[in-house]
């Protein structure tokens, strides 16, 4: 199965940013892909102004997505992406959707929020308080997680015992000393934890890191972006992960009750 990450740097216009999220989309088709994954918060993004995420905030029904379905409605690709959405007065959900021909069928509301660096996620955005159900692409099972879940092992691992054997991971991945360096440890870390691939696409710019990265179950990166505009490809192989989880069984070695929520 074909998979692909694309990243690109949000603008403060939304109409720029989901034609930008289109045209990957399209590229992503024409490669015959399976799996698109793209970055977090994709509605708005404004250096000078850190909660214009949660500002620019739309339903579900709203242009941004209308015009994303709109294009899934051409081809047979699963994309998957992060908008807000907004709760209530000046709030937002952080919100996962998994587009595939012109419908959502499937969300999840971030569980793990920002709070950490000196910044405040929580100040504007309410967090999620459940797992979402896996999706299926080409027989794949895939688990889905956004951004700051990758520092909880606990969600990739409760994925991967419900059967999950790619995970997926939107991200705004913030710049800062070593930043980069948690990053890179941290996916190899949750594929060796789940022996799942993954598949994560980080939002680029100014604030944000990019590096979009395919990871194999043994924590190898198979394709990899930089800090540019970019659309990077890698084929998975189911046979490869029952290869991997054979000779490393960690899930089936392990003496810990599954993770739960709090």
């Amino acid at each position: 199965m074909r998979v692909a990450a694309g990243q690109f740097a949000v603008t403060p216009d939304w109409p720029t940013n989901a034609r930008t999220c289109v045209s990957l989309m399209r590229q992503a088709a024409e490669a015959q892909t399976s799996l698109l994954v793209l970055p977090e918060a994709l509605l708005a993004r404004d250096d000078n102004d850190p909660d214009m995420s949660v500002k620019s905030a739309q339903r579900l029904d709203g242009g941004f997505l209308r015009l994303l379905l709109d294009e899934s409605r051409h081809n047979s690709m699963t994309t998957v992406l992060t908008v807000h959405v907004p709760t209530t007065e000046g709030r937002a959900a952080n919100t996962l959707v998994v587009l595939r021909s012109g419908e959502i069928i499937a969300r999840y509301q971030k569980l793990h929020l920002y709070d950490a660096f000196n910044i405040q996620e929580s100040k504007r955005v309410d967090a999620g308080n459940a797992l979402p159900p896996l999706i299926e692409v080409d027989g794949v099972k895939i688990g889905l997680m956004t951004c700051y879940d990758l520092r909880f092992p606990e969600i990739g691992l409760a994925h991967a015992l419900q059967g999950a054997e790619v995970l997926v991971l939107p991200t705004a991945w913030v710049r800062g000393p070593l930043k980069e360096h948690h990053w890179a440890t941290l996916l190899a870390a949750r594929a060796l934890d789940t022996t799942c691939y993954i598949v994560a696409a980080g939002e680029c710019g100014n604030k944000n890191i990019g590096q979009s990265r395919v990871i194999d179950p043994l924590g190898v990166t198979l394709a990899g972006a930089g800090y540019a505009r970019q659309l990077i490809f890698a084929d998975i192989s189911l046979e490869v992960l029952r290869q991997v989880r054979a000779q490393l069984p960690v899930l089936t070695n392990r003496r810990f009750a599954p993770p739960q929520i709090m």
